[in-house]
């Protein structure tokens, strides 16, 4: 049989067979000294596809997905006792919250792909407000998907980004680098507005309320209520050695059935706990009322510009010690809650933001000279108290390593 050596020679590509189908790839391993020598070919094997090494990497994740949120739990724990171990410990330690907030996005983005693709998958229990409204916007609009990613990445990488500046620029430098996240992240909270024409919800992406491991199986359990009632309702027969008594021993209270009540059951309990309320039945875009008045527009975009105002105002009057960044950025908080609109008893999403953002005040105590006059004081004189204390000296050497990097960083205590 003659042998086309051309076909086997080092660069060219092997002729197709004759029944149509492609021929297999070929390595020459020949010598290549003299046309006399034997030439060999054998067949390559193809490379594992990307899409492949992802589809087990899902597979993996969703077998393992409560050991994996264990690990990932414990690692967060882990970030918050190294600062002051060792040198640019803090940097470690961001570094690596960092690395796991942007895999638990990654997490969380291939769960809800599963669950909403795998009716076994499904939990039981109905997700949260906030899960719905903002998987709802980004199931349908994808540049709100995309947009609400890109602000939870800038917001994961903030501080390791300031650290790492810190170290490689100048004060000045590392200000404007600053100023500048800042205005990217006000041109994707604008976006996000005009896109929902509502008030921004933080995170504006859905939380992880999916544990596949840990839902229940589909057969039913037995149910508390039908364990208490098989238990007998009359109390036990008097003793032979008693019967004689004229005034029998009271049973005990355990062993008697309780008079009857107002109550509610125990089954009813249970039943209105899984009633559905009007917040279960809307549309999950509508759980958030879409702003009708000027003064609604005016209040949530001084909410977005707040951050930039106040980077600005810093980066200007660092060497100057001045209250101004302070005090303009508190206005422009109490501005913008005075012009917002109260939210309805129905709106309970909405009401849920608001208190979030109140509750972002409580970080004015660790800015400016508010720190540095009263809060700082008081933490210090804390931890100077509590060092002879067996446990509370715990928390007092917890405090000392963070305080030191409140003064140093600006995203430890931004909001």
């Amino acid at each position: 049989m003659d042998i086309n050596r051309n076909n086997l020679s080092h660069g060219n590509t092997p002729a197709p067979r004759r029944d149509g189908q492609p021929s297999p790839q070929y390595r020459d391993l020949s010598s290549g000294r003299s046309s006399g020598h034997t030439r060999f070919a054998i067949p390559i094997p193809p490379l594992p596809s990307m899409s492949s090494a992802l589809a087990r990497y899902e597979s993996f994740l969703i077998q393992n997905i409560s050991t994996i949120s264990s690990l990932e739990s414990t690692f967060r724990s882990v970030t918050w006792l190294l600062p002051g171990r060792f040198k640019d410990a803090e940097l470690v330690s961001e570094a690596l919250s960092t690395s796991l907030n942007a895999l638990s996005l990654y997490h969380d983005t291939l769960l809800n792909r599963v669950v909403g693709s795998e009716p076994k998958y499904r939990p039981l229990l109905p997700p949260s407000l906030h899960s719905r409204f903002t998987r709802a916007w980004a199931d349908t609009h994808t540049r709100y998907r995309w947009t609400a990613r890109t602000l939870e990445l800038i917001r994961f990488v903030e501080l390791l980004l300031e650290m790492g500046l810190r170290r490689r620029v100048s004060s000045k430098g590392r200000w404007r680098a600053i100023a500048l996240l800042e205005a990217v992240k006000v041109m994707l909270k604008l976006t996000l507005l005009r896109i929902t024409r509502r008030p921004l919800i933080s995170p504006p992406i859905p939380e992880r309320d999916i544990d596949p491991e840990s839902l229940p199986p589909l057969s039913t359990q037995s149910s508390p209520t039908l364990v208490a009632s098989s238990l007998g309702s009359s109390a036990p027969s008097t003793p032979e050695h008693l019967r004689n008594n004229h005034e029998p021993l009271p049973a005990h209270p355990l062993l008697t059935t309780p008079p009857p009540t107002n109550k509610t059951s125990v089954v009813e309990d249970f039943l209105l706990s899984k009633a559905l309320t009007t917040s279960n039945v809307k549309n999950p875009t509508t759980l958030v009322k879409p702003f009708l008045a000027p003064q609604e527009w005016i209040a949530e975009s001084i909410y977005i510009f707040r951050p930039l105002v106040y980077v600005l105002l810093l980066s200007s009057d660092r060497e100057r010690k001045s209250n101004r960044p302070l005090m303009v950025s508190l206005a422009l908080e109490l501005v913008s809650r005075n012009l917002r609109r109260t939210p309805s008893s129905s709106s309970a999403l909405e009401r849920q933001e608001y208190a979030r953002r109140d509750r972002d005040l409580f970080w004015y105590l660790f800015r400016g000279s508010v720190w540095e006059s009263w809060t700082r004081p008081k933490m210090e004189s804390f931890a100077e108290s509590t060092a002879q204390w067996p446990v509370l000296n715990i928390l007092g050497a917890f405090l000392r390593d963070w305080m030191p990097l409140i003064d140093e960083y600006h995203y430890y205590t931004s909001s």
